[in-house]
């Protein structure tokens, strides 16, 4: 299952069980979505750990990369993800994606604790 829920400065994105066929399209429209925010964010991604993509969702996923890295960069507070296999290693290889500040957790509580320091003041 695949979700995008937007709050004021928050955009979960959740990859998450029951899986099914439709994901990687709507990952990969999610991605699009988060893609297009114009109003300064943070981002948490909630993944299960065993949703994949295909080759194909694999190059999509490299692309949306690419021709976002500038606009996240503008737009994206923070990045927070969590997955069951977060490594300090996965953490690096994130870090050398993005400019902003980006972490990788196992646990969603401690995700949220790091992205509230990145929230703009109201």
């Amino acid at each position: 299952m695949v979700s995008l829920e937007a709050e004021k400065f928050l955009l979960t994105l959740r990859f998450l069980p029951p899986y099914s066929d439709e994901d990687e399209r709507d990952y990969l429209a999610a991605l699009e979505k988060i893609g297009e925010r114009e109003d300064p964010f943070m981002l948490l991604t909630l993944f299960g750990g065993g949703g994949r993509l295909s080759a194909a969702g694999e190059r999509a996923q490299a692309l949306w990369f690419k021709a976002t890295r500038k606009h996240l960069s503008e737009r994206c507070l923070a990045i927070a993800i969590v997955r069951p296999d977060a490594s300090k290693k996965m953490e690096e290889t994130f870090q050398k994606l993005w400019s902003m500040p980006t972490r990788v957790f196992q646990d969603e509580a401690a995700a949220y604790g790091f992205l509230s320091s990145y929230a703009p003041a109201v």
